[in-house]
């Protein structure tokens, strides 16, 4: 294992080794190192020589033996000394005058003679006895760089690293007054987890002064240094293992956090971590271009509201509710903002006319796209019936010979019961005299479906839930068996009409088939659904530009345009509001709200209303080049930070986990 060059001043070395010489010269073992080391100088080429069973790999010069305090040699030349390698064994090779090394045998042959403890004593005590700086300079650069301590011993236990050091820096200052100490008071030792060091935990046992305090005026008396890099006050780790833990605490927060520290071999629980855990502050004064949006603590219940910088992409606070009191209220506490980048919402509206009057509002193009998407849906839903009817005229199907059969029935399945249930309990509550919401709380249902159950037939209310039967493999088959069952007058075999829609491509069963037959035979068999397509795939047929549907969808959304005028006129409009907002047209706006309040539809007509009442901000929409696209970027990543916590956290530590960003 190879190591950096370590600096050591050449006038300490010397002097240890020159006393280590002097000292062993006197024994029988320090004599033959000596005669051994002489006669080795005093040679003409190298030679090999052993000591203790170590061979000498070459003979040492003049140089070598002056630095190790040789009578009579040259004076050891003010240069540095530097440790340029070590291996497993901590056996180091040390360059003098910045050409020659030393071998590991003479090293070995210093450490074991030269302490005078060559028995019981391990490589790293022998070689901290003769040269104590190299190793406590050694472990200081791996575990402090750049910190002023001084380590004094390091003991590794069955996985465990302790180091005991001590402080060295400069006297600290008082945390009131902030005068420089000039008295020490006492020391005492403190203990601080660190970050672990390969697969060992690090514990450092750092020892510190407590200094007086000299200026009278000051309440504090006394105060305890502190380490810039290693301590912290009232904290047990160290300043780089604490910003490890707040790391991990940000970004996974608490249970998660703390089985990562277990692999990690971090000592942290959950509670530790969230600790770490602190909002930053938030500015005094609003950014220029500020966006507000809201977002679900649990949807359809509990709502709160980001607050993004624009321009900087950054949140700058995170409010309980989505109410304007709230809003307005945050306006005011924080003035400055230019512009208002918000969605269709009334109560942000509010808010802003209230608290910021002077600040230009701009509705989001995205929730502009997404209510025109809505008016087309309707409408095409509305005339539905067209596209149903279309599809009927254009349909050849020969007149089969008539038949009697079982007046229709409704199948008796979950669904249909349900729906009668439901209907039944919502009217006779109804008739009580319960309005909608004491309805929704006692059957635990939602307010839009107790109004529904309330405002519509009950025919049509199992219409639909019989519709909403999934379709099967059969389903495009079905057609086909109902005329052949028409034809034979309910005669015709099950495995006759089986192998005959099984070699038009059916894959089912043979039993899907006797199912149908007999549901033919009962009356309760569903109606053959019309090939039309869903009032959800034209409206996303009319809202994708031209170019990007295929020849196929072209044709199709052909047909429903000449199947109903209603939805033709729709499609009409909304292309032409499509490219208002993709083009940022603004100026056309109103002509559009004009045409659309003229001769649309009546959801379309809806449309143009709200964007009347909104004039303003939707021309600023189409105009400028704000939007709310980086705020719905961040109600996204709060969606992610409140499931990846199970929906358990507090207010408070998921406004913190939203503010501190990555």
């Amino acid at each position: 294992m190879r190591s950096a060059a370590l600096p050591l001043t050449c006038g300490t070395v010397p002097r240890l080794l020159a006393a280590t010489w002097s000292s062993s010269a006197t024994s029988q073992t320090g004599g033959r190192l000596k005669n051994k080391l002489s006669r080795c100088c005093d040679s003409q080429s190298p030679r090999r020589a052993t000591a203790s069973g170590h061979p000498l790999p070459e003979a040492l010069d003049a140089d070598r033996v002056a630095i190790l305090g040789r009578p009579g040699g040259r004076p050891p030349d003010p240069r540095r000394v530097f440790v340029t390698s070590v291996d497993r064994r901590l056996r180091f090779s040390v360059a003098a005058n910045g050409d020659r090394q030393w071998s590991e045998y003479e090293l070995m042959t210093l450490l074991e003679f030269g302490s005078g403890r060559r028995s019981g004593t391990g490589t790293r005590d022998r070689f901290s006895s003769v040269f104590p700086a190299v190793a406590s300079k050694t472990v200081e650069d791996v575990l402090f760089p750049g910190i002023d301590v001084r380590v004094e011993r390091v003991n590794n236990s069955s996985g465990l690293l302790v180091v005991e050091a001590v402080s060295t820096g400069r006297p600290g200052r008082c945390p009131d007054c902030r005068k420089q100490a000039s008295r020490v008071h006492s020391t005492y030792q403190r203990t601080l987890d660190e970050r672990p060091l390969g697969l060992r935990r690090v514990v450092v046992r750092l020892r510190v002064r407590r200094y007086f305090c000299d200026r009278k005026r000051c309440s504090r008396k006394t105060f305890a240094e502190q380490v810039p890099g290693l301590s912290e006050r009232h904290r047990r780790s160290s300043t780089g293992l604490t910003e490890w833990l707040r790391s991990i605490a940000v970004e996974l927060s608490g249970r998660p956090a703390a089985r990562l520290c277990r692999r990690l071999r971090l000592a942290a629980g959950r509670t530790r971590l969230l600790r770490l855990l602190t909002a930053p502050a938030v500015p005094d004064r609003a950014p220029r271009v500020l966006g507000v949006d809201e977002f679900a603590f649990r949807k359809g219940c509990t709502y709160g509201t980001v607050l993004v910088d624009v321009e900087a992409g950054r949140v700058v606070d995170v409010l309980p509710d989505r109410t304007a009191e709230t809003f307005a209220a945050w306006l005011r506490d924080h003035p400055g903002a230019e512009i208002i980048c918000r969605d269709r919402a009334t109560a942000y509206t509010k808010a802003d006319k209230e608290a910021a009057p002077g600040a230009l509002e701009v509705a989001d193009r995205w929730h502009l796209l997404q209510n025109l998407s809505a008016a087309v849906e309707k409408t095409c839903h509305q005339h539905r019936d067209c596209l149903r009817k279309h599809v009927n005229q254009e349909a050849t199907v020969p007149e089969p010979v008539p038949m009697e059969l079982p007046a229709p029935e409704l199948p008796r399945t979950q669904i249909i019961e349900r729906t009668r249930h439901r209907y039944e309990d919502i009217h006779g509550l109804v008739e009580k005299g319960w309005t909608i919401s004491a309805i929704a709380r006692r059957l635990n249902l939602d307010r839009k479906t107790v109004r529904r159950f309330r405002d519509t037939a009950l025919d049509e209310l199992l219409g639909s839930a019989r519709d909403r039967r999934p379709n099967g493999v059969l389903e495009p088959f079905k057609a086909y068996l109902n005329a052949r069952f028409t034809e034979t007058q309910g005669q015709a075999s099950g495995t006759r009409l089986f192998q005959e829609i099984r070699e038009r491509g059916y894959q089912g069963s043979r039993q899907v088939v006797r199912k149908h037959l007999a549901a033919l035979r009962a009356g309760t068999a569903e109606p053959v659904r019309a090939d039309i397509p869903s009032p959800r795939k034209i409206t996303s047929w009319i809202m994708r530009p031209r170019e990007t549907l295929t020849e196929s969808q072209d044709q199709r959304l052909l047909q429903v345009r000449l199947a109903c005028p209603d939805i033709t006129r729709a499609c009409d409009l909304a292309r032409t509001f499509a490219d208002l907002v993709r083009h940022r047209r603004g100026f056309l706006l109103l002509e559009w709200i004009r045409q659309a309040e003229k001769d649309a539809p009546k959801p379309m007509k809806s449309l143009a209303g709200s964007l009347r009442q909104d004039l303003d901000a939707v021309t600023a929409g189409l105009t400028l080049p704000w939007s709310s696209g980086v705020v719905e970027g961040h109600v996204n990543r709060v969606k992610t930070l409140k499931r990846a916590m199970y929906g358990r956290a507090s207010y408070e530590l998921l406004r913190t986990r939203i503010l501190i960003q990555p």
